[in-house]
């Protein structure tokens, strides 16, 4: 249950999750098959269940090979009941023999060819477990009548019945019932997911006008040009959305990926990318020698900026103030045409840079160094880094280690960002109410808005 619930909530927890459900589902559908065709089989010749266990009766003979023996007779019973009463031996009760056996002699004991139960590992043994926790704890008598009940199902009157269950239970499944259509229905969508997951994100074919196939690869040329024509300590900034396809594909470090899981971070990036040109800039120079983004509609990052304008809000509330919790002031228009806050923020300007009249970043800032043959992806340089903070940053001595000697080593933001971090707001503070963190102006306009709902 734990397995499927988080499996449905992200995708790199598909990976991790479907192993453990699809076992665990085949262990239970194998269950339920069993029972199904076990009356047929037993028909077929397979020997049931007997109603004493075949290790009792050995022993009641004086015998330890294992073998089955017939079942001891209301009179036997009586006669060896008449001599524990006199002391001379113990042999009428095999039911707390069997329920107290140590493991050295379940385990010697020659099973019997009715016994898949008793087969060591695997469901049955788990199964076996349990099952000898609960009969221990059951009265003799009452043991002895489930082992009475095993017997008779297994017996010719209850095999019929059985397998007339079986029948319509199958019937049912594959005419009357919806498991067939859901079973199919599951099929193609665990394949419509796997082909979408599996298909590449950074090559992609399109049909052109004239009803031809044309292959669209500009991410990965894109990140192959930077792989080929940038310095190998170079730090690419792009929206944490391409961080593995930059570290895998450019081989370049990114300022985040889809691990960083530290929301203050993802939030300074949004923040930066949806700032005015400079003061974009003045941090970008502390942390990255070159700025990617993605452009030429789509899904593009313009599309994606509103979301951005917003995460960076929910950190720093002086990106739109609380006024505006959900940076309604950044975005488009209802002509499609740019509001003013967005209309001077970097993002903007990079993904439209010479592509509308009268938008281009400042050359002094940022710097074109190549575009795609689509326009699917634009790289800039940042102008006049500050190697001061590079080599702050790559100096071991300021990463922060969870034990000393751990690879495990967060890196720091350079001093001269201290300004910018300083007007961060503890991300966990305001939202972790356990904390007694004060609700973010976001969440007390999502409460107001549940609140006017509920009392509609």
């Amino acid at each position: 249950f734990i397995a499927e619930h988080f499996s449905g909530k992200m995708s790199r927890l598909v990976l991790i999750c479907s192993p453990i459900c699809s076992i665990a589902c085949a262990i239970w559908c194998g269950f339920l098959l069993d029972q199904l065709i076990e009356p047929f089989l037993l028909m077929l010749g397979k020997k049931g269940c007997q109603e004493t266990h075949p290790e009792v009766a050995a022993k009641q003979k004086g015998g330890s090979n294992g073998h089955s023996a017939a079942p001891a007779s209301g009179k036997d019973k009586g006669k060896n009941g008449a001599k524990e009463k006199g002391g001379k031996a113990k042999e009428s009760k095999p039911v707390a023999k069997i329920k107290k056996s140590s493991k050295k002699e379940e385990e010697a004991r020659v099973l019997m060819e009715w016994e898949e139960e008793d087969r060591p590992g695997g469901a049955m043994q788990m199964k076996r477990a349990i099952k000898s926790t609960l009969m221990t704890a059951l009265p003799e008598d009452m043991y002895e009548q489930y082992q009475s009940f095993r017997a008779e199902m297994d017996a010719p009157k209850g095999i019929m019945a059985r397998a007339a269950i079986s029948v319509v239970v199958i019937l049912y499944t594959l005419s009357v019932g919806s498991t067939i259509p859901r079973t199919m229905k599951f099929v193609k969508h665990c394949d419509h997911v796997a082909r979408s997951l599996s298909n590449p994100k950074v090559v992609y074919s399109v049909r052109d006008r004239s009803g031809g196939t044309r292959l669209i690869d500009d991410y990965l040329k894109g990140y192959q040009w930077i792989d080929e024509n940038t310095p190998k300590d170079a730090r690419v900034m792009a929206w944490w959305d391409y961080g593995y396809q930059i570290t895998g594909i450019a081989k370049r470090t990114s300022i985040a990926d889809g691990n960083t899981w530290n929301h203050e971070h993802i939030a300074t990036l949004g923040r930066t990318l949806t700032s005015p040109e400079k003061k974009a800039w003045n941090a970008i120079r502390h942390l990255a020698d070159y700025l990617l983004v993605w452009a030429g509609g789509g899904g593009d990052d313009l599309a994606k900026s509103p979301h951005l304008a917003r995460i960076g809000n929910s950190v720093f509330p002086d990106h739109c103030g609380d006024e505006d919790p959900r940076c309604n002031k950044f975005g488009f228009h209802a002509d499609r045409s740019p509001t003013p806050m967005m209309a001077k923020s970097l993002l903007y300007k990079a993904v439209m840079h010479n592509m509308k009249e009268g938008v281009k970043l400042d050359r002094r800032y940022f710097q074109e160094v190549h575009t795609t043959k689509h326009g699917k992806m634009r790289i800039y340089k940042v102008m006049n880094i500050s190697q001061e903070s590079k080599d702050w940053i790559a100096d071991p001595k300021n990463r922060v280690c969870d034990a000393p000697g751990s690879w495990y080593c967060v890196g720091q933001y350079p001093p001269a960002l201290d300004k910018l971090i300083a007007k961060r707001k503890s991300f966990a503070q305001v939202e972790d109410f356990n904390k007694g963190g004060q609700k973010s102006a976001y969440t007390k306009l999502i409460e107001k808005e549940r609140a006017g709902r509920n009392d509609l």
